[in-house]
């Protein structure tokens, strides 16, 4: 039978049994007689089910192929040729014709813009801060990076990761148990070689990634910020705090593949950690061509589809903490809009009770990868927007002002706060 004829009995089986569509728990194995890269298709000429073993309970079986053929296609292309020829899905096709009508106005609120200045890197390998571990077994490491002094980035590279294991080894971790990792680089130019020397410290399942350039101090090409997250055995709800990995690599039309050794999301008990998502067009993998608004609605609708792949129903409302990353300040109302206009529309389609909504913080940056203009990265719960809380606290000071904002999960166990300091003009 074909996909089409046997999805609707794969749907009906998963939410009888929670066996999963796609056979990924090993409930069944597939085999691709034809796809846009082979150059021919495979034909099964004849086939027979053989049971491996009649346990009435969970019976056994598998299908074998006696004889096949490969068969010409009608147009069939080459496999350098196929990703580049093939067209992009619908709904990749309505976010390219997004167009740039509107003004990238700024927003209202005072703009701050600081200016860093060259620091010294002699202290840069004693710059690890570790925080308090949480109940939940997680704890931040930040501020991993060496100085160059004369070395190559390759060489560089492999001296700070050597030095993070190091230090991850005082706390009784592995690099196995990072989930979440914020690379940050001092020329995005540098992304190749480094990227080259990142995969080969992590294998199957690798953390969430964000990569993004910033302004770090000379002689440091990179840095690293890492959330870990180990298990105790003695919790109760051990098997509710194993880490669930996505790691997709395929050409879809779903959402982009990896560009790096990463994974598309973590989840770990209720909260996903998502990689950092650019406007790439999943089919061919190259950047929306639509402008910043285009970009901007296309790779949030990846973080979309990656949050409903992790757990079905959840969705932009359950994000607790969303971190948007562009490369120009003028962008910074054009994400701010589509946020606020997306989160409506899903409560308006679904006639949900009226969430409260996680934070967005707007970064700017010099560069993302690909030379996107934005990349969302968040962090979601599966829990019960509606039942969350919020409240905002203000405190004014003679030079400038002091804004926070928080929301709180309804199960009271995770937050997400917003700190803002702005500086007042002159009286």
């Amino acid at each position: 039978k074909t996909l089409d004829q046997i999805e609707p009995y794969l749907k009906q089986v998963s939410q009888k049994y929670g066996v999963h569509v796609c056979g990924e728990g090993g409930e069944y194995e597939t085999f691709t007689l034809d796809c846009p890269l082979f150059r021919k298709r495979i034909v099964v000429d004849s086939s027979e089910v053989v049971v491996h073993s009649a346990d009435a309970f969970a019976p056994v079986g598998y299908l074998k192929l006696l004889n096949l053929h490969l068969e010409d296609k009608p147009n069939p292309l080459s496999s350098s040729m196929a990703l580049t020829e093939m067209k992009p899905c619908l709904s990749c096709c309505n976010q390219e014709i997004s167009v740039e009508s509107d003004d990238c106005r700024e927003m209202s609120k005072p703009q701050i813009t600081w200016n860093l200045t060259s620091s010294s890197s002699s202290e840069g390998e004693k710059l690890n801060y570790w925080s308090a571990k949480t109940k939940k077994g997680y704890q931040w490491i930040s501020g991993t990076c060496f100085p160059m002094e004369g070395k190559s980035i390759k060489d560089a590279t492999k001296q700070i990761f050597s030095l993070l294991q190091a230090e991850l080894a005082v706390k009784e971790y592995k690099l196995s148990d990072v989930i979440l990792l914020y690379l940050y680089l001092k020329d995005m130019s540098d992304f190749g070689i480094i990227n080259s020397i990142y995969e080969s410290y992590f294998n199957l399942s690798p953390p969430a990634r964000v990569c993004v350039e910033a302004p770090l101090p000379d002689g440091v090409p990179l840095q690293i910020d890492c959330l870990v997250h180990k298990y105790e055995l003695t919790l109760p709800d051990t098997i509710k705090q194993q880490k669930e990995v996505m790691h997709v690599q395929s050409i879809s039309h779903w959402a982009p593949a990896n560009i790096g050794p990463y994974s598309q999301s973590v989840k770990v008990g209720d909260e996903i950690f998502c990689a950092g998502q650019i406007g790439l067009i999943p089919c061919t993998m190259q950047l929306s061509i639509g402008g910043v608004k285009s970009e901007a609605a296309l790779s949030l609708s990846h973080v979309q589809k990656i949050l409903e792949a992790v757990k079905s129903e959840t969705n932009l409302s359950n994000i607790l903490l969303a971190n948007c990353y562009v490369t120009d300040k003028k962008y910074i109302s054009v994400v701010q809009n589509l946020w606020q206009k997306s989160l409506r529309e899903h409560s308006q389609e679904n006639e949900e009770a009226e969430a409260v909504s996680g934070l967005l913080v707007v970064v700017v940056f010099p560069h993302l990868p690909k030379d996107a203009a934005v990349e969302w990265h968040v962090i979601a719960l599966t829990d019960d927007p509606s039942e969350r809380k919020s409240f905002i606290i203000n405190k004014k000071f003679q030079c400038y002002v002091i804004d926070c904002e928080v929301v709180v999960s309804s199960s009271l166990s995770s937050a997400a706060i917003s700190l803002a300091v702005s500086l007042l003009s002159p009286s």
